[in-house]
């Protein structure tokens, strides 16, 4: 069975859709069996545009501005760790920096998970191609099982 389960989340009421899927499957799961999730965040923008005027140039983030983001994020983490219910569970959580989809392929190698669950905004045709899909991209590069959780109707990228 599943020992240890990766949810990857984004900040976004859609990408929070997994979380209450992997409580139920945990309330299996935990009879007699530790179970470990752990929340993952990506910073994924590493700079930001300003624009003077007509021009507009990328800036990168200062490490008091990063420290500020990553805090943000932590936060968030902690709350959505909160919602998580199922006894005899421990829940942790981890924050990274770069592209999302190679840092959540990374995070899988590197902390033994043994069930990756996420959310997909549910994106199709122009939109998807113009955004990319991040959970099409982990779904096929990563080397164990992968729970897609379609985000609930009418809930916005908030």
């Amino acid at each position: 069975m599943f020992k240890h389960i990766l949810v990857p989340l984004d900040g976004s009421k859609v990408g929070e859709a997994a979380l209450p899927v992997i409580d139920k499957l945990c309330d299996k799961l935990a009879s007699g069996t530790k179970v470990e999730i752990t929340l993952l965040g990506v910073i994924t923008l590493l700079r930001h545009w300003v624009v003077v005027g007509e021009a507009s140039a990328p800036v990168s983030y200062t490490e008091d501005e990063l420290g500020l983001i990553k805090e943000r994020v932590i936060n968030y983490l902690n709350t959505a760790a909160e919602s998580v219910t199922c006894k005899g569970v421990s829940v942790n959580t981890v924050v990274r920096s770069g592209n999302a989809s190679e840092e959540i392929l990374k995070a899988v190698e590197e902390l033994g998970v043994d069930l990756l669950a996420m959310s997909t905004h549910g994106r199709s045709g122009l939109r998807r191609l113009a955004f990319g899909s991040i959970t099409d991209k982990v779904l096929h590069g990563a080397s164990i099982p992968v729970l897609m959780v379609r985000g609930a109707e009418g809930t916005t990228n908030e």
